[in-house]
């Protein structure tokens, strides 16, 4: 037996909850999963899990050993990468999480920098709105915006997203334009909706100390950014979009702006990982191209469009 090796796939099993997400993370046969388990339990004469047709769970002696692991896995790495080309030439399989719009708009136009300046690293790039469960899923990064209230990931703050509100000008000519809040009563608008909750996110606007939150009347509710960004540019109604998605866009005039002299609650963007995993090269010099790169549009930074 591997000993490191039975380790790595007892810290996945205990990560994943269960021997198949666990095998399909480390892209190894489930087979090859449960035997090296059994052989370590048989190493160590301790059970360490509790095994069901339905649920695996860590026993008492598992959840201590498990920290363990944690802990060597993590000097064995850092002393490999001390010791080989991999700080200076990172490789191998990057799985990063991130929004549809983020993606298509910022990320994927940016990619050919990093695989030129990283040649080695495989990126496996999830796109959607979808929150992800970034240890079950076996996800190395993410890249998403509002607050984080799972204490187990580390983030770092790499943009804030600035949201303004807009429609095409001939929606805007049929149904005439804004110039409150309230207005919206009278008006047809598009909805985002959570895909974990399925609750649509209200509207809010701030101007001086008026503070509105308005639950906008809505002819079409979406859960994905770039399908929101397409309905709006439909003329199906009014949208309230980030201005670094809109920015082209009013520019060309396929949008305009209302309620300009209005403000909404901006969104910080973070990059997070998970906090009991070492931070292996491959995913640090993502993180630092990723912080980079929003630092290159100042629409991210502190400025409205």
């Amino acid at each position: 037996m591997n000993k490191l090796q039975a380790m790595e796939v007892f810290v996945q099993v205990v990560d994943a909850g269960g021997f198949t997400r666990a095998a399909e993370n480390m892209q190894l046969p489930k087979a090859t999963v449960s035997t090296l388990v059994q052989a370590l339990e048989l190493a160590l004469e301790v059970k360490l899990l509790h095994r069901t047709t339905r649920h695996v769970s860590v026993t008492a002696d598992g959840a201590a050993y498990y920290e363990r692991c944690l802990r060597i896995l993590s000097d064995v790495r850092e002393a490999e990468e001390s010791l080989s080309r991999n700080r200076a030439n990172p490789s191998g399989r990057l799985r990063v999480d991130v929004s549809s719009g983020i993606a298509n708009d910022l990320l994927i136009p940016a990619l050919s920098d990093f695989f030129h300046r990283y040649p080695d690293i495989r990126v496996d790039l999830g796109c959607s709105d979808r929150p992800v469960d970034l240890i079950e899923e076996g996800v190395d990064c993410a890249i998403r915006g509002g607050n984080l209230p799972d204490s187990a990931l580390i983030a770092r703050r790499v943009g804030v997203l600035h949201f303004v509100t807009c429609a095409t000008p001939a929606y805007l000519n049929q149904h005439g334009r804004p110039t409150h809040p309230n207005d919206l009563a009278s008006h047809r608008c598009i909805n985002y909706f959570s895909t974990k909750t399925g609750k649509t996110y209200d509207w809010d606007f701030a101007r001086g100390d008026e503070v509105i939150n308005i639950a906008a009347p809505a002819c079409l509710a979406v859960n994905d950014s770039t399908a929101y960004m397409r309905a709006g540019m439909q003329g199906l109604g009014l949208v309230q979009m980030s201005s670094f998605m809109a920015e082209s866009m009013v520019a060309a005039g396929t949008l305009e702006i209302v309620l300009a002299d209005w403000t909404s609650t901006p969104l910080p963007i973070n990059v997070v990982y998970p906090q009991n995993r070492h931070l292996s090269a491959k995913v640090r010099v993502f993180v630092e191209w990723v912080a980079d790169l929003f630092l290159t549009y100042p629409q991210l930074q502190l400025q409205r469009l």
